[in-house]
C-alpha cells in the first residue's frame, strides 16, 4: 500500500526528499547532528502507517477531482478554490500529526503558516487543486520531525 501511496504523491508532486527538508529545517536546531538522511528515515516511518495511507488517499483523490471539476458543487468550488473558512483540508492532515502526539499539532501549525519548501510550492501552484496537498505535506512533515524529537532520532 506504501509504493500505491507514494505513486500517489508523486504524480501531485510530492516526493519524499522534498518532505525530508522540510523535516531538516524543523529539526536542525535541536538536533545540531541531524542530516538529511535520518529525515527521509523518519519520513518513510510516517508513510507506513495505515491511517496516514488512508488519510493521503483521501485528500490526494479530492484535489484531483476538484480540478477536473468532478465534485459536486458547491464542494467542487470550496475546494479549487481553497476557501479559508473550509477547514476539512487541516482535519484531516490532523489525523496524520496526531499519530506522534502534540508536538506534531504544534509543528503542523506553524508549517501551515509559513508554508516553506514544498508547502509553500504547492500553495501557490497556479492551475493546480492542491487545497489538501498542501496540509498532507505539513502533515508528514510534522509527524516525522516529532517523531525525530520523541525518539531523538539521529544519526
Amino acid at each position: 500500500m506504501k509504493n500505491i501511496v507514494v505513486e500517489h504523491m508523486l504524480a501531485r508532486g510530492i516526493s519524499i526528499d522534498d518532505i525530508g527538508d522540510i523535516v531538516f529545517e524543523l529539526q536542525k536546531k535541536y538536533h545540531p547532528d541531524l542530516n538529511k538522511e535520518t529525515c527521509v528515515e523518519a519520513v518513510n516511518a510516517v508513510l507506513e502507517k495505515r491511517e496516514v495511507q488512508y488519510a493521503i488517499l483521501t485528500g490526494l483523490a479530492l484535489d484531483s477531482l476538484a480540478e477536473r471539476n468532478m465534485l459536486p458543487e458547491p464542494i467542487s468550488s470550496i475546494i479549487r478554490e481553497d476557501e479559508p473558512l473550509y477547514g476539512i483540508d487541516e482535519v484531516l492532515a490532523l489525523a496524520i500529526t496526531n499519530i506522534y502526539g502534540t508536538i506534531g499539532i504544534t509543528s503542523f501549525g506553524y508549517l501551515d503558516k509559513i508554508k516553506i519548501g514544498l508547502i509553500g510550492r504547492l500553495d501557490s501552484s497556479p492551475g493546480k487543486v492542491n487545497t489538501f496537498a498542501d496540509d498532507i505535506v505539513a502533515a508528514i512533515a510534522s509527524a516525522a520531525a516529532a517523531k525525530i524529537a520523541h525518539n531523538g532520532l539521529r544519526n
